[in-house]
């Protein structure tokens, strides 16, 4: 794998980001989005700030496959800092985040790629929900996951838990934390900056 700060890499993910997936099709009638196309494999993903999405759309190009966005029935803040405190606080408290839909047709299914990046050292609240809403009783479950420097953390572990009749295989890892350091950077910069008098 190349390096994240590789300027070419990190041109193509920015323009792959900007992709449309296509406007998708509803999952349930209720929210979350879904695009059918008969295949057999699923990739399902929760994605807040598009690093997820493009590798969920790659996979999905790639191999033809049915695509589900997993949506929180309430969504996260659009501030970084609120969000991770309240990711924090439901992975303290166990709480899974209600989620907009349901994958409808769970059981056409052999295979399911599940994106999401880590949150505080595992996965999002609103994975766990996934997996706890959905059937994956001798489905092949394939992570595919974004980080920001610290690895899979837990998520592995998580996964198994709450899908234990899944057959888990090892799945893609990227780190991918353009928000956090871009945050530090300006944050760097606006500390040396003295504004007024």
């Amino acid at each position: 794998m190349s390096s994240p700060s590789n300027p070419i890499r990190r041109a193509i993910m920015a323009a792959l980001a900007t992709l449309p997936l296509g406007r998708l099709a509803a999952a349930s009638g209720v929210g979350g989005e879904q695009r059918q196309t008969g295949s057999r494999t699923l990739v399902a993903y929760f994605s807040r700030s598009g690093n997820t999405r493009v590798v969920a759309g790659l996979i999905h190009r790639s191999l033809r496959t049915d695509l589900f966005e997993i949506r929180p029935a309430t969504p996260y803040p659009e501030d970084y800092l609120e969000t991770v405190e309240l990711a924090r606080q439901e992975r303290d408290s166990g709480r899974e985040r209600a989620l907009e839909a349901k994958v409808s047709n769970m059981a056409d299914y052999d295979t399911v790629f599940l994106g999401f990046p880590i949150w505080g050292e595992t996965a999002p609240p609103v994975i766990r929900a996934f997996l706890s809403a959905h059937d994956l009783s001798g489905k092949t479950l394939i992570p595919f996951v974004t980080h920001g420097g610290y690895g899979l953390g837990n998520s592995r572990s998580v996964l198994a838990s709450h899908a234990p009749k899944a057959r888990l295989r090892d799945g893609f890892v990227m780190e991918a934390d353009q928000e956090r350091r871009t945050m530090n950077q300006v944050n760097d910069w606006l500390g040396g900056i003295k504004v007024g008098g």
